[in-house]
């Protein structure tokens, strides 16, 4: 199925994917032809296995490591193998679908709402370095979207880039890197680099893989599309993700996940079947291998603040859920802490006290009923 709906609901996570993406090959040095490569090739495989709107995405405590650690190529690569490693055995050893059964639905809205918060956050940096450009975005956005005949996504692309040109608001610079690089595979990682990589990039991201790419893509992705997300499990996810990662970073593609973000944004902005994933995937490859890296030009032109407004959306969609909205009153301090830590930390340390907090909350609430029943 292809329509202006699907394509719209394409564009609608690059408010997640090209700042990160476009930041890690601007100030880390990457090579831009293999981490768009990457991306492609992911989201194709994405497209033809889920055959629904799930995302690709850098992942984010890499990116931001590398945006302000110095880390090697090969350094990048192992953190790629060991994240890659875990992720498969836990996918097909059946131990992530164990935890999920695990989690409560109070930490459940607790995380989607912290998410959602922190995505709002970076959201406003963005559209803060063209606040006016990101505010007419956004108002068109929010027009648009209860208009399901417009594709709310590729208008306020289209706008973005325009208003961008008109009042010269800042994208993304890459002068530096628009050279055309080949895909290789760099040099064997010594054993210091796998340490370094294992303590900065692959343990802290695995904390954040689990809990968002992996437990609440397939939760959301049950929330949305009933019986038609039940292949979209945990533990599928959790499989994707590490042979994506097993496979694609040794030769220069930055580490990759799903998300739960993603997801909502494709929704958001109309994406309903793999077609959206699919064209964006055969977007990113024709981008990767045109001639001069115009494409990559291309797609740093487009104004920060303009993917501000599509990442703010996609923000309120994760963040407002109707799991919020059924929660028992006595859940609200528990979904209020997880929330809280989530913002202020992450969502595996939002995880750890969302759960300490509904152990508290069951036994005060038992408590209370034994009580009554005295």
């Amino acid at each position: 199925m292809f329509n202006v709906r699907e394509l719209s609901g394409a564009l609608g996570d690059l408010g997640t994917l090209l700042p990160l993406t476009l930041g890690a090959i601007a100030v880390a040095g990457l090579a831009p032809t293999p981490v768009l490569v990457g991306f492609g090739l992911f989201y194709i495989a994405t497209a033809l296995i889920y055959r629904l709107p799930i995302p690709v995405q850098p992942m984010k405590v890499v990116a931001a490591v590398l945006l302000t650690t110095e880390i090697t190529r090969a350094g990048l690569a192992a953190s790629g193998l060991m994240i890659g490693a875990a992720l498969l055995v836990l996918g097909s050893t059946g131990w992530i679908t164990r935890l999920a059964r695990l989690v409560p639905q109070s930490v459940l809205a607790g995380l989607q709402l912290g998410l959602g918060l922190a995505l709002a956050l970076v959201s406003l940096d963005l559209i803060a370095t063209a606040p006016l450009v990101g505010g007419m975005v956004l108002c068109v956005l929010v027009v648009l979207l209860p208009l399901p005949e417009y594709p709310a996504a590729l208008i306020g692309l289209v706008l973005a880039i325009a208003l961008g040109q008109l009042f010269d608001a800042p994208g993304t610079e890459l002068t530096e890197v628009l050279t055309p690089a080949a895909i290789s595979i760099p040099s064997l990682p010594t054993f210091s680099e796998f340490e370094r990589a294992f303590a900065l990039l692959a343990l802290p991201q695995l904390s954040l893989t689990l809990t968002n790419a992996v437990l609440l893509t397939a939760l959301i992705a049950g929330d949305y599309f009933k019986d038609r997300a039940a292949h979209v499990t945990p533990a599928r996810l959790s499989l994707t993700s590490g042979l994506a990662n097993l496979l694609l970073t040794p030769f220069g593609a930055l580490p990759m996940c799903h998300g739960a973000g993603g997801l909502a944004a494709h929704y958001r902005f109309g994406a309903r079947s793999g077609t959206a994933p699919l064209v964006l995937g055969l977007v990113l490859l024709a981008l990767a291998l045109s001639p001069k890296e115009i494409g990559l030009a291309a797609l740093a032109a487009i104004p920060a603040a303009g993917l501000g407004s599509l990442l703010l959306v996609a923000a309120g969609e994760l963040a407002v859920t109707r799991r919020l909205f059924d929660a028992k009153p006595s859940c609200w301090p528990v979904i209020a802490l997880t929330a809280a830590v989530t913002v202020w930390a992450d969502p595996f340390w939002g995880l750890l006290a969302g759960s300490c907090a509904e152990v508290v909350r069951v036994v005060i609430v038992r408590a209370f009923a034994q009580r009554a029943k005295g």
